[in-house]
């Protein structure tokens, strides 16, 4: 153990603090901060140990960096012993402070198959971004967002799927809980760690396609990386974005748009030195429109393409896990203008915010000196300022793959064979305006970078 004792403290540690920070806020009865709570300790613990361990905290992301080759596959072992006894001692700490336990178990009114949609996906979320913000030879060691970006995995999955599975996303606080109340029954641990297990496995597996150069230890990362693998990186992160917003929606999370910007943060840090991270046509299109020279006529319409599929697969996805399995009539939840408004509304708001959202993203990421760290930050902040602003106008959908996910997810308990998809294409022409507006508009504002001759005699 020797030199290495300090790395296996740090995990030991780190995954204490978050296993017992989980405890307190069940028991505490804190249901509208307890998941920011819960995000924020992995959070610091990250910024205080990440130069000493790494700060895993998670047996699934040290499983993922084995399998990426990130991580000696001894110290994969021995983390993962760290992790789950720093868990169940934590687990037992926080049972012998409130004199109570809660168990580990699918939520009422969910079943096994939901509760494995949950784990796996969110699991995936949080070692998809580890590895990429925290491991890849584009970022490892060359950012500060790292700690940002995987807390936000927290915020995302825990305020989104919470409701189902509740929420563990780590086989360590699975078996920390599990533990603590092994009077009220075991067993749950073992079957979460699976799922967790299977995230991090995809994780991994996706993060070579997303990112080719990891696949060969003498390789760079690529000026610009192949089309399919800016394809891949706009699925994901537009699958990962209109998931959750469809779960927090249904589950009547207590803070939604808090956690919806923070899967589109997570997902922007993860994803924008790859694709560019769009995940939405309207800032496709309003990226074109204003001349930026990141992506061309013919890769902007693949982009909307796989937008737009993720969206209805996401859409799909969450109606799902609100549904017996193999149940159609699943729960979900319309695309319209709110109580008292009507369409002209909507087009204000959507077009507005739309508006917001496509000019801060040509601002601070396509411009000639973009922002270095908190590009993700400022992006996922406008739909925190447009979801509360206008969510009860709009829904505050700002996306038209965020719309027609959600009118493609709501034909499934409307009637005829349609429903209410049509909502989707006001929507989505009022979010492209929006875009077309934020382009001319940033043409005006930021004339310079348009200037040749300034270029050229900045360069000479």
């Amino acid at each position: 153990m020797g030199k290495d004792a300090p790395k296996y403290v740090a995990e030991f540690i780190g995954t204490f603090m978050l296993v017992f920070t989980v405890g307190c806020n069940v028991l505490a009865g804190n249901p509208t901060w307890a998941v920011t709570s819960i995000a924020f300790c992995l959070m610091v613990s990250i910024y205080a140990l990440g130069g000493v361990s790494g700060a895993n905290f998670n047996p699934a992301v040290s499983l993922a960096l084995g399998l990426t080759n990130k991580l000696p596959w001894d110290e994969v072992w021995m983390y993962m012993a760290c992790q789950f006894s720093g868990g169940i001692i934590g687990g037992s700490m926080y049972a012998g402070l409130f004199g109570k336990i809660f168990n580990l178990a699918p939520s009422t009114g969910f079943g096994f198959f939901q509760c494995m949609l949950a784990e796996t996906v969110y699991t995936f979320m949080l070692c998809f971004v580890v590895l990429n913000v925290a491991a890849s030879k584009m970022h490892a060691g060359k950012n500060q967002f790292y700690g940002l970006a995987i807390a936000g995995c927290i915020l995302a999955g825990g305020y989104g799927a919470g409701h189902i599975s509740g929420g563990a996303f780590n086989p360590a606080v699975a078996w920390g809980i599990d533990i603590s109340s092994i009077k009220l029954g075991i067993g749950w641990c073992l079957v979460y760690t699976i799922w967790e297990f299977i995230g991090a496995w995809a994780a991994a597996r996706l993060f070579v396609v997303c990112r080719p150069e990891e696949a060969d230890d003498h390789s760079e990362p690529p000026a610009e990386y192949p089309i399919g693998s800016r394809l891949c990186s706009e699925f994901l992160g537009t699958f990962i974005l209109v998931l959750t917003v469809g779960l927090n929606v249904i589950g009547g999370s207590k803070a939604p748009v808090w956690s919806i910007a923070a899967s589109l943060m997570s997902m922007i840090f993860a994803l924008g030195t790859c694709s560019g991270a769009h995940f939405n046509p309207a800032v496709t299109i309003s990226i074109l429109c204003a001349g930026r020279n990141k992506v061309s006529m013919t890769d902007a319409g693949l982009y909307i393409f796989c937008q737009l599929f993720a969206g209805l697969m996401a859409g799909s996805l969450y109606a799902m896990m609100h549904s017996e399995f193999g149940d159609l009539h699943a729960e979900t939840f319309e695309l319209k203008a709110g109580a008292g408004f009507g369409w002209q509304h909507v087009a204000f708001a959507e077009i507005s915010f739309t508006f917001l959202l496509c000019f801060v993203v040509l601002s601070v990421a396509t411009i000639k000196s973009p922002l270095s760290q908190f590009f993700g930050l400022a992006i996922a902040s406008c739909v925190t300022a447009g979801g509360y602003a206008i969510g009860a106008v709009s829904g505050g959908s700002l996306n038209p793959a965020v719309s027609i996910g959600i009118a493609g997810a709501s034909t499934l308990t409307t009637t005829g064979i349609l429903g209410k998809f049509w909502h989707f294409f006001p929507y989505a022409c009022f979010e492209i305006i929006g875009g077309l507006l934020a382009a001319g508009v940033f043409r005006v504002i930021h004339a310079k970078e348009y200037d040749t001759d300034t270029e050229e005699s900045e360069k000479a």
